[in-house]
C-alpha cells in the first residue's frame, strides 16, 4: 500500500517541485505571464482569438511532469539531428501532432488564406501610392534585425526577431520555424502580444509625430475599383512577388488565393469556409501548439527578455516609419493625405487601420479615415511577407 502511494506521489507535479525547488519559482513566474495574457484576452478584449489559445498552450506546457510537448522531437543542438515525422508519430502525443503544422509551415499559409479571403484590397488598388507607406512601416523589421545582431544574436535569430516588427504573427512564425526554431515561443508570444497592444502602443507615437492640423486632414473619397482590377490584382501580385522572391510564395500565394476566392464572386462557399471554419480551426491549432513551446526552462532566460524588448522597439519604429512615410506623402500631395494612415502600414489588419480612424476622429469627429487607412494596412501585409522572403532568401 505504501509503495502504491509512493508511486502516485512520484507521478505528481508536486514531486517534481520537491526534486527541483527552482522549478516551482519558474512555474509560478510562467503562470503570472499566462495570467497577463488571459487578462489581455478576456478583460481587455485584445486579440482574444489568438492570445487565449496561446496562453492555454503555455499552461499545458508548464504543468510539471505532464510532458505534453516534446521539443526534442523537432529541434536539437546535435548537428547530426534529423527531423523525422515517423519519429513524431511513434513517440509524440496530440500537441506534438498539432505542432507538425507549425514545423512544416502549414498553419501560417492557411492563416494567410483566411486573411486574404477577408481582406479588401480595393483601397490599395484605387491608390497604389499607398504601397509606399506599407514599405516605410517595415522600418522596425530591419532596425530590430540590426539591434539583435548588436546584442549578440546569430544572423538567423536576428532575422526572426526582426520580423516581429511587421506586426504579422503567421509571418513571424514561418520565418522563425525555419531560421531559429528554438526561439519560436518567445518570438511568437512577443509578436501576438504586441499586435494585441497596438491600440496602446501606436496612438502616443502618432500624436507625437503629427500636428493637430495634419491629424484633422479630411481625405477625398477613393475612386471605385472595377471587378477586372480586383480579379487581376491577386494574380499579378502573386506572379511578380513569387518570381522575384520565391521564398515569399507560400505566404503571398495563399494570401492572394484567398482574396481571389472572394473577389471572383463564383466561390462564395469556399471563400466563407476559408474566412470562418478553416480560419477558426487553424487559429486554435496554431495558438495551442505555439504556446506549448514556451516552457519555463527555455522561456525564462535573458535572450527571451531581449527578444521582448527588441519586439517592442520594432513595433514602435515600424509605427514611426509608417507615420513618417505618411508625412512625406502629405507633403508631396500638398496636404491631401492624412499622415495618420501611415501608421496603419503595419500589417495588423484591420486593427491598425481602426487605430488611425480613432486618432483622426479625436481631432475631427467628421473624419472617416478607415477605408483610406486600409490601403497602407493591406500594403503592410504584402510588405511583411516580402521582408520575410528577403530574410529567408539571404539566411535560410
Amino acid at each position: 500500500m505504501i509503495e502504491f502511494l509512493e508511486k502516485i506521489w512520484e507521478s505528481t507535479g508536486l514531486h517534481q517541485f520537491q526534486l527541483d525547488s527552482s522549478l516551482l519559482i519558474k512555474t509560478l513566474i510562467m503562470y503570472v505571464i499566462i495570467g497577463v495574457l488571459v487578462y489581455l484576452a478576456i478583460v481587455k478584449g485584445f486579440e482574444p482569438l489568438l492570445l487565449l489559445p496561446i496562453a492555454f498552450g503555455m499552461l499545458l506546457a508548464n504543468i510539471p511532469g505532464a510532458n505534453l510537448f516534446h521539443s526534442d522531437l523537432f529541434i536539437s543542438s546535435d548537428p547530426n539531428f534529423e527531423f523525422s515525422i515517423l519519429n513524431v508519430i511513434k513517440k509524440g502525443n496530440l500537441i506534438d501532432f498539432l505542432y507538425l503544422g507549425v514545423k512544416l509551415g502549414i498553419y501560417p499559409s492557411l492563416i494567410f488564406l483566411g486573411v486574404g479571403a477577408m481582406t479588401d484590397f480595393s483601397p490599395l488598388i484605387a491608390d497604389p501610392k499607398r504601397l509606399f507607406m506599407g514599405g516605410t512601416a517595415q522600418l522596425g523589421v530591419f532596425a530590430a534585425f540590426a539591434g539583435a545582431l548588436l546584442l549578440g544574436f546569430t544572423v538567423e535569430e536576428a532575422a526572426a526577431i526582426g520580423i516581429i516588427g511587421g506586426a504579422d504573427g503567421p509571418t513571424a512564425i514561418l520565418v522563425t520555424k525555419i531560421l531559429a526554431p528554438h526561439r519560436l515561443g518567445a518570438i511568437a508570444i512577443a509578436a501576438y502580444s504586441y499586435m494585441a497592444l497596438i491600440p496602446m502602443i501606436q496612438p502616443p507615437i502618432m500624436r507625437l509625430l503629427t500636428t493637430k492640423k495634419e491629424r484633422a486632414i479630411k481625405m477625398e473619397q477613393l475612386r471605385s475599383v472595377s471587378k477586372l482590377e480586383l480579379v487581376a490584382f491577386p494574380i499579378i501580385v502573386t506572379v511578380l512577388v513569387s518570381i522575384i522572391l520565391p521564398d515569399a510564395a507560400p505566404l503571398i500565394g495563399f494570401l492572394m488565393f484567398g482574396n481571389l476566392l472572394t473577389v471572383s464572386g463564383v466561390t462564395d462557399r469556399i471563400s466563407k469556409a476559408a474566412q470562418n471554419e478553416l480560419m477558426n480551426i487553424v487559429t486554435i491549432f496554431l495558438g495551442v501548439s505555439v504556446g506549448a513551446t514556451a516552457n519555463a526552462e527555455n522561456f525564462l532566460s535573458l535572450p527571451t527578455l531581449m527578444i521582448i524588448g527588441l519586439g517592442l522597439c520594432a513595433f514602435m519604429l515600424s509605427t514611426v516609419g509608417g507615420v513618417l512615410g505618411g508625412k512625406f506623402m502629405c507633403w508631396i500631395t500638398h496636404g491631401k493625405i492624412n499622415p495618420l494612415i501611415g501608421a496603419a502600414g503595419v500589417s495588423a489588419v484591420p486593427m491598425a487601420a481602426r487605430v488611425a480612424q480613432k486618432v483622426g476622429r479625436e481631432e475631427n469627429p467628421d473624419n472617416y479615415l478607415l477605408m483610406h487607412a486600409m490601403g497602407p494596412n493591406v500594403a503592410g501585409v504584402i510588405g511583411s511577407a516580402i521582408a520575410a522572403g528577403v530574410f529567408l532568401a539571404l539566411f535560410k
